[in-house]
């Protein structure tokens, strides 16, 4: 059984997003720094310049429909990650959230210190998983940034009975992280089709019972088609 509430508006009014152009993508306006649990950090759209997401700060992006800064793709985009300009029309789409998929999250093996978000489309529509998934353990106060790199050059959409992926990087191998500390309750909340948008439901992926470690540098990846190529970054 799927579980699944609202993002917390108290979360969204806490990262100050700032949608840049229409739905189409937004500009840079460089990146947050997380702070000590006690504190809020503000969110900003990731840095362009040289950024591999895999700074320590907490931001909320965009993608190109699935993206943290770029240009979101129009339906006739093709993408080296698969394209999906063949699923339908956007009139004829609906956004992937809690209420039309089931969300399972998974940490693996390799690479070291990654976790692999799962998103199975159970409606009977079409839906698109649109920028980034927006991740939320226990009562965090920050975003984790997406990496820039991950970014699709089309909407990653299912059709009933698919699956698309995001990667989670949890903590640095090298112990470079900061604030470390375990979470017990993931919320993992969905975007609209413009940057920063409501896109419905947040789902509740169950954890392992011990939790899940992750420290200041936790990043995501944008939703892809591919686990491999969801694991890669």
């Amino acid at each position: 059984m799927r579980k699944y509430h609202a993002l917390p508006v108290t979360l969204l009014a806490a990262l100050a997003l700032t949608a840049c152009q229409d739905g189409t993508g937004t500009n840079d306006e460089g990146a947050a720094r997380p702070e000590p649990a006690s504190a809020t950090v503000t969110a900003a759209h990731p840095a362009e310049d040289g950024d591999s997401g895999k700074a320590t700060g907490g931001t909320t992006g965009t993608q190109g429909t699935s993206g943290a800064t770029g240009t979101q793709p129009t339906e006739g985009d093709k993408t080296a990650k698969g394209d999906n300009s063949t699923k339908g029309t956007t009139a004829t789409r609906v956004s992937c959230n809690g209420s039309n998929t089931t969300v399972t999250a998974q940490p693996v093996r390799r690479p070291l210190n990654h976790m692999l978000l799962t998103v199975k489309n159970t409606g009977s529509k079409m839906c698109d998983l649109t920028y980034y998934p927006v991740l939320r353990f226990d009562e965090m106060q920050w975003v984790p940034r997406p990496i820039k790199d991950s970014k699709p050059q089309a909407v990653t959409t299912l059709a009933p009975g698919e699956s698309g992926y995001a990667g989670v990087s949890l903590s640095a191998a090298d112990g470079s992280g900061e604030w470390g500390t375990t979470g017990h309750k993931l919320t993992v909340g969905f975007q609209g089709r413009t940057p920063n948008s409501d896109g419905g439901p947040s789902a509740l992926p169950a954890l392992p019972a011990k939790g899940v470690y992750y420290d200041s540098t936790l990043t995501v990846t944008y939703w892809l088609r591919d686990m491999d190529d969801a694991l890669t970054y």
